[in-house]
């Protein structure tokens, strides 16, 4: 799954890596501990009648909220999607076929049930910072939605869709988001067909690098650059 994950860079570095053509008016601030809820930044194709789409950088809230909701609380259940399932969901299938984004991250963090136990009796998980190896920023596939709030004003609100962990993930988690290679951005965006994205959904050939780190992540009002930090694992 992905539950936490650092976006640091600055939006207008977001703005020439993803070629938009915009970006928002407001700005978000560093965040190294993101989580469910935050506002975040996702790169969409705008279409507009028979124009041709426009790369954005947006704002959207994590934890999607179908066109169809009653409330937003349902957000708090979908900040996830499964790729085996996401074409048949009725939480998902609308957006997965015309409404798809992408989630940039510097790197995420999952954590890993070890053998130890806490107090309780229950594993204790170890928290582990999980990044690009090649120091690129990660891609996560994504989908989005616009709901109509009461007042009349519109909430954009994101996903990230998960898949089987790779083999050199599999120790710490069976989940990882998806993460799409720069040259299918193009082929994810564009609305194709579930058969022509569906390679896309597989696990990650992206290399990527995986460390302990401290468990102040845990607590999500936790914050900063520190968090990353890797620590001597025991």
């Amino acid at each position: 799954m992905c539950g936490r994950y650092v976006a640091a860079q600055d939006p207008a570095a977001l703005v020439v890596e993803f070629e938009a053509s915009a970006m928002p008016e407001q700005l978000l601030e560093p965040d190294f501990n993101v989580a469910p809820s935050k506002p975040v930044y996702i790169v969409v194709d705008k279409r507009v009648a028979d124009e041709p789409p426009v790369r954005s950088l947006e704002i959207a809230t994590w934890g999607l909220v179908p066109s169809w909701a009653k409330d937003a609380s349902i957000a708090a259940k979908l900040t996830n999607a499964r790729s085996e399932t996401v074409a048949d969901k009725p939480s998902f299938r609308k957006a997965f076929a015309s409404q798809r984004c992408l989630v940039p991250a510097d790197g995420y963090y999952e954590w890993y049930a070890s053998q130890a136990t806490t107090g309780s009796g229950r594993p204790a998980k170890l928290p582990f910072y999980i990044q690009s190896s090649e120091g690129s920023t990660l891609a996560m596939a994504g989908l989005y939605e616009w709901w109509k709030r009461p007042d009349g004003t519109w909430l954009l609100t994101c996903c990230v869709l998960t898949t089987a962990a790779n083999e050199d993930l599999i120790r710490i988690h069976d989940r990882m988001p998806v993460m799409v290679p720069k040259d299918r951005w193009d082929w994810w965006l564009d609305g194709r067909s579930k058969v022509e994205v569906e390679p896309l959904l597989k696990p990650t050939l992206v290399p990527l690098t995986a460390y302990p780190v401290a468990t102040t992540v845990n607590n999500a009002r936790n914050n900063g650059p520190a968090l990353r930090e890797p620590i001597q694992a025991h």
